[in-house]
């Protein structure tokens, strides 16, 4: 196997998971970022964000000496053979990906290099922005090298990052030289996994073709839910029947209050609106988005026309992260439902097992924060349920009927049985039941 000096721009979920796995395969490694703090708290081996497995791999190649972090980017790129991009391009007003972010690293690079080398750009990024960042490096060149660029999306999921990285259904690079195609095998050579050549638009367009359809596919079970609750039918049931066809499948059947996180919301907007730029309506994509935006208040409306009010109401809140496994806020359904109770005047409690932290600082003072379910249950006047971790799945029917003052339970999740909780004594809404 060749070793490679890779460098990685962005020590996020893509970068840095990126970065460690490419160290466990064998490369030498080093992760660049601006955070001078962040930094060195990953050199004491202290992994900045919530993710299965990734804090004792970054131990295990830091010692072993395959895998370091910077600040400094000259330092870093001026020799790499590749240099991965996996910086953010989070989403502007209008929808679109802000790419400023790309754009710095890329005239970084440019005005460091010293040897031929790869640029891959790993974030997600419109279609044609490889081509940009190509010739946008060339444009910017100091030293006589050659440079080419490659498109290699990435599917992690967050929770499932690291297994989603070292054990994925297959790589996707798009190249436009066999040269680079050439490098890209050899990196990930020792993954042993199936890749996908392509060339670099088709690339762009397979990460969002990919996540936009699953977006479509959570909305579509979301929308039938929805109409399941008027007409008296089951939607786990209706899942059930559905997953058994191979057409279909049994993954994202499962209905709820809608898709968070840093993927699904932003790549759907961003492929709206490339498509509204080339005159093209993406009207499944759209549907997707709007069903979305609904689900994520629905349960907040379905106790809206149960109580008369949440002024001076004990509201439990369990779950706060967008899904298990991860401790990422963005787009969260507890963030809209939260800032609606709190205009009413709802006094909640809160409790999740990793995200409360960062939920602190977007409300510091307004929540009080809680170390157990049951702390938060207690003379609770309403609990809402908006991440199934398994220490809220694990809390008994029986626990809601004990604790709250009034045992009213919307649960945004599905978690109980519908006859266990109403034999508990528990009124209880959920999902398309």
């Amino acid at each position: 196997m060749k070793q490679y000096k890779i460098a990685v721009a962005g020590t996020g979920y893509v970068g840095l998971v990126a970065g460690v796995c490419f160290a466990e395969k064998g490369h030498q490694v080093i992760c660049v970022d601006v955070d001078e703090k962040k930094v060195e708290t990953m050199k004491k081996g202290i992994c900045p964000i919530y993710e299965q497995d990734l804090e004792e791999l970054m131990q295990k190649n830091y010692q072993a000496g395959r895998l370091n972090y910077t600040t400094d980017y000259k330092g870093a790129y001026k020799d790499a053979d590749a240099i991965f991009i996996g910086v953010g391009t989070p989403e502007q007003p209008d929808g679109s990906a802000n790419l400023s972010y790309v754009a710095t690293v890329s005239r970084q690079i440019a005005e460091t290099i010293e040897k031929d080398c790869l640029v891959v750009v790993k974030s997600t990024v419109p279609i044609g922005t490889n081509d940009k960042v190509e010739q946008f490096i060339k444009d910017s060149l100091v030293n006589n090298v050659k440079v080419e660029v490659a498109s290699n999306p990435e599917f992690l999921a967050q929770g499932t990052a690291v297994r989603d990285t070292l054990e994925a259904k297959r790589i996707v690079i798009g190249t436009e030289s066999k040269e680079a195609e050439r490098k890209l095998l050899e990196i990930y050579e020792p993954f042993h996994l199936p890749i996908v050549s392509v060339n670099r638009r088709s690339a762009e367009m397979i990460k969002y073709a990919s996540n936009d359809f699953l977006a479509l596919k959570i909305s579509y079970m979301n929308d039938i839910a929805n109409l399941c609750e008027l007409v008296g039918a089951n939607i786990e049931d209706v899942a059930k029947g559905m997953s058994y066809d191979p057409r279909i499948g049994a993954n994202f059947l499962k209905a709820g209050i809608g898709y968070g996180g840093s993927c699904f919301p932003k790549d759907t907007k961003a492929l709206k609106y490339l498509a509204k730029q080339n005159g093209y309506q993406l009207k499944t994509v759209e549907a997707a988005v709007d069903v979305n935006k609904e689900q994520k208040i629905k349960l907040y409306q379905k106790a809206c026309d149960r109580l008369i009010t949440f002024h001076d109401l004990k509201v439990a809140v369990l779950g706060l992260a967008f899904k298990p496994g991860t401790d990422d806020l963005r787009e969260a359904p507890s963030l809209d439902n939260v800032e609606l109770l709190l205009k009413q005047g709802a006094k909640i409690y809160a409790y999740d097992p990793v995200a409360m932290e960062n939920f602190k600082r977007k409300y510091p003072e307004q929540i009080t924060y809680v170390n157990s379910p049951e702390e938060a249950l207690k003379m609770a006047n309403v609990c809402f349920i908006f991440t199934e971790w398994n220490e809220i799945k694990s809390v008994k029917p029986s626990k809601y009927k004990e604790l709250m003052k009034t045992p009213l339970v919307y649960d945004g999740r599905n978690i109980y049985d519908l006859k266990e909780m109403k034999d508990a004594g528990v009124e209880y809404y959920s999902i398309g039941r």
